[in-house]
């Protein structure tokens, strides 16, 4: 976001700013220049006359329908334009992340007719087809993903919270979740997860309650416990979620950052705003990268495995400053069936991470941890 914001600060039209929005776009367009400035997936159809008359010299256009004068003049005018691309079920401009609402539209047909089981359908088609453009539609749509995450979390202090996909609803561990992601969101945090189901469901759930009174989760709980997994069915699963979000509007905000490389995992409804990416690896070094007031390590397998390392490697070389918070849950978990922990606290040794990793025995354990070790 920027180019409202820098306009009413008094910043030059033709600063580097980002229009995603048809009332910023009429914001900026009053000065009479649209120079420096890029237009993010806004349809203007209805801005004929504006195009028109302003001068876009300089301007960049990213997935923005124009009518057919408009786009003649623009270019005329010199600046870039980046049509939009028919026939997908994405848009590879987007300029703001997505909503549960929007990757689940159409959910009353069956998933398999919604966005999100759309665009993992096409990603299957072209992912290996050796295709430049669609692999270019790709990165474009994941690196616009990326500058939307960062301007939402702008000032904010993000806690990652990982945990494996297997947790199911209805389980002592998946209420431990959601009840840990409910007291980091009260905490003033904003919880971050992989925006899967299990574990990152329920810390997402716990955000989306902590507005309300606490039996608000109890309830909540047992209502989705009546559809444990999105295995064998993703629609019923689902359903469940924007049943919870229908009976009590208006829940707390949150961040999934799900992937379509694992699409057989459907984003679970409770993240507020949804940051879904083609690249795996780009969704999993994002995710941690932004994690800046630490992370939570649920029990889980290879992935949650994968982040411990991804996570510990910058903490370790200090490549990101001071290295952030990890917390460890489940004792067993980590040093007896899948032996983690021993290997963490080896490299930490003698290093100024060692004061930034901990085990706890229960999930109950780790707001405190996470406490203790950013002071």
């Amino acid at each position: 976001m920027g180019g409202v914001a820098d306009q009413e600060a008094g910043f030059p039209a033709g600063s580097d700013t980002e229009i995603e929005s048809l009332a910023e776009f009429d914001a900026a367009a009053a000065h009479a220049t649209l120079a420096g400035f890029r237009v993010q997936s806004v349809d203007l159809t209805t801005r004929t006359p504006v195009l028109l008359r302003t001068d876009t010299a300089g301007a960049v256009f990213l997935g923005c329908a124009m009518e057919p004068d408009a786009a003649a003049k623009v270019r005329a005018d010199g600046a870039l334009v980046f049509p939009p691309v028919p026939h997908l079920p994405f848009d590879p401009y987007r300029g703001t992340l997505y909503s549960p609402a929007e990757l689940f539209e159409g959910l009353g047909a069956g998933y398999e007719r919604t966005p999100d089981a759309l665009s993992y359908a096409w990603f299957q088609r072209t992912k290996a087809d050796g295709d430049i453009f669609s692999s270019m539609l790709r990165s474009i749509h994941d690196d616009a993903i990326s500058d939307a995450l960062d301007e939402l979390l702008v000032g904010a202090r993000v806690v990652g919270v990982m945990g494996g996909h297997a947790m199911g609803r209805g389980t002592a561990e998946y209420e431990g979740a959601a009840v840990l992601g409910r007291t980091l969101a009260r905490a003033g945090f904003t919880v971050a997860t992989g925006g899967g189901p299990g574990a990152m469901e329920a810390a997402n759930l716990g955000a989306y309650a902590a507005p309300f009174e606490d039996a608000m989760l109890g309830s909540a709980l047992e209502l989705l416990a009546e559809e444990p997994s999105f295995r064998p069915s993703v629609s019923a699963w689902a359903r469940a979620a924007f049943e919870v979000r229908a009976k009590w509007p208006r829940g707390g905000a949150s961040v999934g950052i799900p992937t379509w490389f694992y699409g057989h995992e459907p984003p679970n409804a409770f993240a507020g705003a949804i940051a879904k990416y083609f690249a795996n690896a780009t969704r999993e070094d994002g995710l941690l990268a932004r994690s800046n007031a630490g992370v939570v390590f649920l029990p889980g397998a290879a992935g949650t495995v994968q982040e411990i390392f991804d996570n510990a490697t910058p903490n370790y070389y200090e490549s990101r400053g001071t290295p952030t918070p990890m917390v460890l849950v489940d004792r067993a978990h980590w040093t007896e069936r899948l032996p983690t922990w021993p290997l963490l606290e080896a490299l930490a040794e003698d290093r100024p991470m060692a004061g930034r990793i901990a085990l706890v025995d229960s999930v109950s354990e780790a707001p405190e941890a996470l406490a203790r070790m950013s002071r």
